[in-house]
């Protein structure tokens, strides 16, 4: 369902691969009537995830260095800022473990943190242990040790640019622990020694295999029974959780016995509609990805919400559900690359690229259907633009278009 798309006086037609090998001449609708908010969101606290921008010119291949351009990557967080929504930075949407390294990463916090601070924006950013070398670490209480230093560096970098700090799943405490109790020790070394509240974030696996097991099992209740204990024994340190397991029945669940001032900021890229709305007595704040693609209709709904029009609101974001479902398909980790393609195709970036050459990471298929459903969720801000540069695209691909 379409919500606020108006019929649209564009001429720019792209013709589309469509089922059987036939060609299809596709005339994309002008963009919803979204609307920047004139005051503070306050229905809920919502962070969008921002992805980062390569330099063009740069080798920003598979195992090199990443080359940022920081100019068009920051100028896509006070877009971000200007529709009202937070910006979650230096987490997996940025390429954490697939392409951003620590070096480009800590720029980065230090570089988003500073903007915020100018813009006004509110910014919460990843702390993790990626720094170290699985090859290197240390097995048993010495590996421990070393996971514990590697997250105070890096919480040191965050508070150090103004930034709230999410304290990130960690690859390295998945491979180290042998079980619930070396978690409880780091997350509670930790947890005494922030002077500000923090988010938790538990990365399920969908989101990347190597957390396999992470709280000391592969059993989803029992992994919640060790996170649950932790965030009752320290409430006090913690300002939220945000959990991407895409199972809107553990996250109700979960969210409903968390303790008095703990948020749960959702991080289901595939339940978020239902979630955000509530049940009546819960709700989930939001700390998505898919906000950063779908951030138009995102504030709208919130701002919607803010004016008590619940019904209005739901529509919104119901409108970009399937859109959503299909940019986090699996294989769920390639989903950034539906982030940055639609960037691309509204003009935020000059290119179709990223960082480790994960533009690679979805089919061309996929890439016209992400197309499409944004279309019809009213999402393509510059239908002109986004049809000529999919229509680009396609002829690279041996794909014969015309507009």
């Amino acid at each position: 369902m379409t919500v606020l798309a108006e019929t649209t006086t564009a001429t720019a037609t792209v013709r589309l691969p469509s089922a059987g090998g036939a060609a299809e001449e596709y005339r994309p609708a002008a963009p919803g009537a979204w609307t920047k908010p004139n005051r503070p969101i306050r229905s809920r606290i919502a962070y969008a995830a921002a992805h980062v921008v390569p330099t063009a010119w740069a080798d920003n291949s598979p195992g090199a260095p990443a080359v940022i351009d920081w100019d068009t990557t920051l100028a896509y967080r006070h877009e971000l800022w200007s529709y009202g929504l937070g910006v979650a930075d230096a987490m997996d949407t940025a390429q954490r473990g697939m392409g951003l390294d620590w070096a480009a990463t800590r720029e980065l916090i230090t570089r988003s943190g500073a903007e915020a601070n100018a813009a006004g924006g509110a910014i919460a950013c990843g702390a993790g242990t990626d720094q170290l070398d699985l090859a290197d670490l240390p097995s048993g209480p010495a590996g421990i040790t070393a996971i514990i230093d590697a997250y105070r560096e890096q919480i040191d970098v965050v508070t150090a640019a103004g930034a709230n700090v999410i304290l990130m799943a960690s690859r390295a405490l998945a491979h180290t622990a042998t079980g619930a109790d070396d978690y409880l020790r780091v997350y509670e070394t930790l947890l005494d020694e922030v002077d500000t509240p923090v988010i938790l974030h538990w990365l399920g696996t969908m989101f990347d295999p190597a957390l396999q097991g992470y709280w000391g099992s592969d059993d989803i209740p029992a992994a919640t029974k060790v996170f649950a204990d932790l965030l009752d024994a320290k409430a006090s340190k913690i300002d939220g959780v945000k959990v991407s397991l895409l199972d809107a029945g553990h996250e109700i669940e979960l969210r409903a016995g968390l303790p008095a001032g703990v948020r749960l900021y959702t991080g289901d890229d595939f339940n978020y509609p239902e979630l955000i709305l509530g049940d009546g007595t819960h709700h989930s704040d939001a700390l998505l990805g898919i906000f950063a693609a779908i951030y138009p209709a995102a504030s709208t709904a919130l701002q919607a919400l803010d004016a008590g029009d619940p019904i209005r609101a739901r529509a919104i974001l119901d409108s970009t559900q399937e859109l959503g479902r299909h940019i986090f398909a699996a294989p769920t980790q390639f989903y950034k690359t539906g982030i940055a393609f639609l960037s691309w195709l509204n003009g935020h970036q000059p290119g179709f690229t990223m960082v480790g050459g994960l533009q690679s990471g979805r089919s061309l298929p996929h890439l016209v259907q992400t197309f499409r459903l944004a279309d019809r969720a009213g999402l393509l801000t510059d239908p002109e633009l986004a049809a000529r540069r999919l229509g680009d695209l396609l002829s690279v691909h041996g794909w014969t278009v015309s507009s």
